[in-house]
């Protein structure tokens, strides 16, 4: 038994070896998609607290939140990508991100999970036909435990520059 046990993590070792290096993905769902950024640019994940509306700001930006006494701009990535709207729901979640000399807050529909990819799992944008918008890097492919591909959690990688510079 020891013996087969062994066998298997061995195997399991062997293919993560081959898989590389693998990077880590925050996912998110956002009207009904699954988006997910690197991890490292999230500083945190926040419940919403109460958001002051700001007169005349861009449509996608719904106001500003404090968090430990600073002031952070919150952008609803449903008008950034222009989806149709929905109420701030118990699942609703704010992820705070570093801009340079500001954090912003971006606000989903719910958190999901984080996945570890490698780059046998990720393919370029175009893979989606036609121009892709700049915030789209490319698609996540996570495989299951069994090296499967997992059909069902596509995962459209966002590179969060061109969000937030938005």
């Amino acid at each position: 038994m020891a013996a087969l046990v062994r066998r298997r993590a061995e195997q399991r070792a062997l293919r993560r070896a081959a898989d590389g290096q693998r990077t880590e993905y925050l996912a998110f769902s956002l009207a009904g998609e699954i988006y997910a950024v690197e991890i490292h640019s999230i500083g945190e994940i926040l419940k919403p607290p109460p958001i002051t509306e700001v007169p005349r700001a861009e449509p996608s930006i719904i106001g500003v939140v404090s968090v430990r006494g600073r002031l952070v701009t919150v952008i609803d990535l449903r008008k950034r990508f222009g989806v149709k709207d929905a109420p701030i729901g118990h699942l609703t979640r704010i992820l705070l991100v570093d801009k340079g000399d500001e954090k912003l807050g971006l606000l989903v529909d719910e958190v999901l999970q984080v996945y570890r990819l490698t780059e046998n799992e990720i393919e370029p944008a175009n893979v989606l036909g036609g121009d892709q918008p700049a915030h789209i890097l490319g698609i996540g492919r996570p495989k299951e435990g069994t090296g499967r591909p997992d059909f069902g959690s596509l995962l459209v990688l966002l590179d969060l520059r061109p969000i937030l510079d938005g």
